[in-house]
C-alpha cells in the first residue's frame, strides 16, 4: 500500500523525523489500521457431526462481523485440523448466506474426531479465531437414501405431519422433535412434555398413532433394564396437532397412568395366558422372551377408538420361534381422554418368523406395515424385517423386505406407509442408535456429551412384491 504525503516546503529536523516515522508506519500496516476493531465470528453450534460418504450432511452457520465493514468483505478460512486423517482443512466447504455469513459443511475422510480451527480476517489485518469440534461416523450402506437426525440418538417413534416433516420421539427423554425428513440436521422445533406429564424422568416413549389431529403416545409400560418399576414408563398420553410441515405445533392433551395394571388384570382373568404378571414382577427385565414391553401402537381398520398394542415381549408362546403378540384396546379414546379402565379385545398372534413387533403403522387405506425385530437386541445384531398386514385377526402378514443389519443402530420406527399396492413403493424408517459406537471410541451414542453428536439414522427402502397372504 502507498501512503501519500502532502507537499511540505520546509521541513525542520523534528518535522523530518516525524514524516519518516509516518512513512515507515504506513508501509507496515494499512492506513487507519488502528481505527478498525477486531472482527468477530459466532458459530450456530460449536459441535458438528457428519458421516463418511453422506449426502446432505448437517451444516453450521458462521456469522462474521467487523464494525464499519460489510460482512461480505471479511475472509473466513479453516487454518488447521487436529486430525487431518478424519477431516483436513480442504474438506470443509463454505457457502455465503444472504446476510454475508457462511454455511460450512464437512466431507470427512474417516470415522473419528477432529477440531477445526476457523479464522476470520478483517480490515486492518485483524483476525479472530474459533474452534469447531467435529465428529464423523462411518460410511453406511445406501448413503444416498440416508439422512441423520441430530439432537438425540434414541429415536423410538415417529408421526408424519405432512409437508415432508415428522415428529420424532426418543426413549431417553420426554422431548418430541420436529424434523425435515429430507435433510440431515437438528430439529426444527422441540416440545418438552415432561412438565405437562409431571415427570422428571423419561416416560420411555416407544410408539405413537395418529387419529385426526390427535396423536397417542405410549411408554413401554415395562420395568426398566434393571427390573425396577418406574411409574413414568406406565404412561399413555395425547398431543393435539395444529398446522403441518414446518409450521406444526403440538399441545399436550391428557394422560392415563394405569394401562399396565389393566393389562396385567386382564391377563390374570384369562388364566395368565401371556404371563404379564410374571413379566412385570420386581427384578424382571423387560427385554426377555417372556418379559413385558410394548413397542407398537396403531388403530384398528376404520376405527378411532380401538387401538392395537404391539408387544416386543413376550412372544406367544414365550419360546424361540414364538409368535408376535398384538392386544386390542377397544376404548383407548375413553381410557386416555376420560380415565376409564381399559377394555381389551381378542388378542392377535401372528407369525413374524420368530420376531416381535418393534413398530406398527397404517395408511388411510388401512394397509399396515409391521416393523419386526428381536425381542432382545437394541442394535443390529439380530434380523429385522417389514411385513404387510390388513389389520384383521386371522389374516397372516406377508413379508415385504428383509432389512440390512450391517450398520450401527436398530430399526425402530416407521414414519408413514405408502400405498402398498404400487410397485416399487418406498418407506422411510428410523433407527434407535443409542447403543451404537458411532465414532469408533467405544462410547455409546446415548452417552455422548454433545447433542450435535447424538444422531439417529433414517433411510428409505423399496418394498418387494407380495406373495400370498392377505393385502
Amino acid at each position: 500500500m502507498t501512503v501519500r504525503l502532502s507537499p511540505v516546503r520546509r521541513v525542520g529536523a523534528v518535522g523530518a523525523a516525524g514524516a519518516a516515522a509516518l512513512l515507515v508506519a504506513g508501509l507496515g500496516a494499512p492506513a487507519h489500521a488502528a481505527a478498525y476493531a477486531d472482527p468477530t465470528l459466532a458459530l450456530s453450534a460449536t459441535h458438528l457431526s457428519g458421516a463418511v460418504g453422506a449426502y446432505g450432511d448437517p451444516a453450521v452457520t458462521v456469522d462474521v462481523a467487523q464494525a464499519g465493514v460489510p460482512a461480505g468483505f471479511l475472509r473466513l478460512r479453516v487454518v488447521s485440523s487436529s486430525n487431518p486423517a478424519v477431516a483436513d482443512v480442504g474438506d470443509v466447504r463454505q457457502e455465503r448466506t444472504r446476510d454475508g455469513g457462511r454455511s460450512l459443511t464437512v466431507r470427512p475422510r474417516a470415522q473419528g474426531y477432529a477440531d477445526l480451527v476457523l479464522e476470520v480476517t478483517g480490515r486492518g489485518g485483524r483476525t479472530a479465531r474459533a474452534t469447531l469440534a467435529y465428529a464423523a461416523s462411518a460410511r453406511v450402506a445406501g448413503s444416498a437414501a440416508t439422512r441423520y437426525l441430530t439432537g438425540s440418538s434414541d429415536a423410538s417413534a415417529a408421526v408424519d405431519v405432512g409437508g415432508g416433516y415428522a415428529v420424532v420421539a426418543d426413549d431417553e427423554s420426554n422431548v418430541l422433535r420436529l424434523y425435515d425428513r429430507s435433510r440431515s440436521g437438528a430439529p426444527v422445533k422441540t416440545w418438552d412434555l415432561g412438565p405437562a406429564l409431571g415427570w422428571k424422568k423419561e416416560a420411555d416413549i416407544e410408539a405413537a398413532a395418529r387419529v385426526g389431529d390427535t396423536v397417542y403416545w405410549t411408554g413401554s409400560l415395562g420395568n426398566n433394564k434393571d427390573g425396577k418399576y418406574k411409574a413414568e414408563r406406565n404412561t399413555v398420553f395425547t398431543t393435539r396437532v395444529t398446522g403441518s410441515g414446518a409450521a406444526t405445533e403440538l399441545v399436550f392433551g391428557s394422560a392415563y397412568k394405569g394401562l399396565r395394571e389393566d393389562l396385567v388384570a386382564w391377563d390374570r382373568a384369562n388364566g395368565d395366558r401371556y404371563g404379564f404378571a410374571a413379566g412385570t414382577a420386581a427384578g424382571e427385565a423387560p427385554k426377555q422372551i417372556d418379559g413385558f414391553n410394548v413397542e407398537g401402537l396403531e388403530f384398528a381398520p376404520g376405527s378411532t377408538t380401538t387401538a392395537y398394542l404391539g408387544f416386543r415381549a413376550p412372544l406367544a408362546p414365550a419360546v424361540p420361534g414364538g409368535k408376535a403378540l398384538v392386544v386390542p384396546v377397544v376404548n383407548l379414546d375413553r381410557v386416555v381422554g376420560a380415565g376409564e379402565k381399559a377394555v381389551f379385545g381378542e388378542p392377535v398372534e401372528m407369525d413374524l418368523g420368530g420376531l416381535a413387533v418393534r413398530d406398527i403403522r397404517k395408511n388411510a387405506k388401512d394397509q399396515y406395515l409391521i416393523l419386526a425385530g428381536s425381542w432382545a437386541a437394541d442394535d443390529n445384531s439380530d434380523p429385522y424385517a417389514l411385513y404387510q398386514w390388513d389389520g384383521k385377526a386371522g389374516h397372516a402378514p406377508v413379508k415385504r423386505a428383509d432389512l440390512p443389519t450391517t450398520d450401527p443402530g436398530g430399526w425402530e420406527a416407521v414414519v408413514n406407509v405408502p400405498d402398498l399396492r404400487v410397485p416399487g413403493a418406498r418407506v422411510q424408517l428410523i433407527t434407535d442408535s443409542g447403543a451404537a459406537d458411532l465414532y469408533g471410541d467405544g462410547t455409546e451414542a446415548k452417552d455422548l456429551d454433545h447433542p450435535e453428536w447424538k444422531k439417529s439414522r433414517s433411510a428409505w427402502f423399496t418394498l418387494g412384491t407380495t406373495r400370498g397372504g392377505h393385502r
